[in-house]
């Protein structure tokens, strides 16, 4: 397989690891950026390539929320939701569980009745006009501590929007322990959301650990570190529990060094159930075609092989049985015509 870029932008896809704000494209950013003048963001979108150029994985936080101080209003909320839903379309996802998190806008004066429609009305909008199908993730950003998880349960009990299905847990991993939100976890699980935890980007397996101990986690986010640890591993395959992996993130954090080291190929070999995803795409100049094509070249997967890690993704989601059903019929559909078209 020469090129998979043209397949793969065809190919109908999930996505379960990628960040609302951090899915702002530099148009939206910019535009962002001009309402808010007071903010060192640029408002230049060609300049915001060297702003989106990080040192670190602290770095890339202090960046990233910066990014966050730009959505103030119900108005910003909406439109960002809407824009990153319509990236979305040109890439043929179909179905993505974006990870929000509302303590971030709460805290800054937007309601948290008024966060809620916005991001509700763009879930519908960009359904009945885009396609896409959207489903939250309630992120606690870890670095605010326990006050951000106990407000981020209350928002989802409390304010509980359609579309939320799990109850997540990001920012940085050092220094935060993981099972000190297991409260929080077990609240959200008995209101019935999925347990979705980062865990094992910047750090050793044993945060993996705890997230599926403490967290009772369902799926890792990036899991980086997993491959430290066979037993690990073993347990992972053995429970299909699927790993949100994101290669050029882990790249532009600093997490992998060389994407030539990154250890999706030992996920693999292992029998883990690996999902491809992108993560901050604009911030990381990515998008998810691309790590798709990244993950192809690592893999060495064809055509049958790269639908199939389309599959893995819709078969960790939370959709519905028939939702699943439908979307992995659809990726089939799409594969075998292409391979039946001649000169391909």
């Amino acid at each position: 397989m020469t090129d998979p870029h043209p397949f793969i932008a065809g190919l109908p896809k999930a996505e379960l690891h990628v960040h609302h704000v951090g899915s702002a494209s530099p148009r939206i950013v910019a535009e962002l950026a001009a309402r808010h003048p007071d903010s060192k963001v640029p408002t230049d979108p060609e300049a915001l390539a060297d702003y989106f150029t990080f040192t670190d994985f602290a770095h890339f936080i202090e960046v990233y929320l910066s990014v966050v101080d730009l959505v103030r209003t119900p108005e910003d909320v909406r439109l960002l939701t809407f824009e990153v839903a319509r990236d979305m379309a040109r890439q043929n996802i179909r179905y993505a569980e974006l990870t929000v998190t509302p303590y971030s806008s709460t805290r800054r004066g937007i309601p948290e009745v008024g966060f809620m429609e916005a991001i509700e009305d763009a879930r519908k909008a960009a359904e009945a006009e885009l396609g896409v199908v959207l489903r939250w993730c309630f992120d606690i950003p870890g670095e605010a501590g326990l006050a951000s998880a106990e407000e981020t349960v209350r928002l989802a009990v409390e304010h509980r929007p359609d579309g939320l299905v799990s109850f997540g847990l990001g920012g940085p991993e050092i220094g935060v322990d993981r099972p000190q939100f297991k409260p929080y976890f077990d609240r959200a699980i008995a209101e019935g959301l999925h347990s979705v935890p980062h865990a094992g980007e910047t750090t050793g397996p044993q945060t993996i650990w705890d997230a599926l101990t403490a967290l009772r986690a369902e799926r890792i986010g990036h899991g980086t570190s997993s491959v430290q640890d066979p037993k690990l591993l073993e347990h992972l395959a053995e429970h299909r529990i699927a790993l949100e992996v994101c290669p050029t993130s882990n790249i532009a954090t600093r997490a992998v060094t060389d994407i030539e080291l990154h250890p999706i190929r030992e996920m693999v070999q292992a029998g883990v159930l690996v999902t491809v995803n992108s993560d901050d795409p604009p911030m990381f100049g990515t998008d998810l075609n691309n790590e798709y094509a990244v993950a192809a070249r690592l893999l060495e997967l064809d055509e049958r092989g790269i639908a199939d890690l389309a599959k893995n993704a819709v078969e960790a989601s939370f959709l519905d049985p028939a939702g699943k059903r439908k979307l992995a019929e659809e990726i089939d559909t799409y594969t075998t015509n292409w391979l039946r078209t001649p000169g391909r």
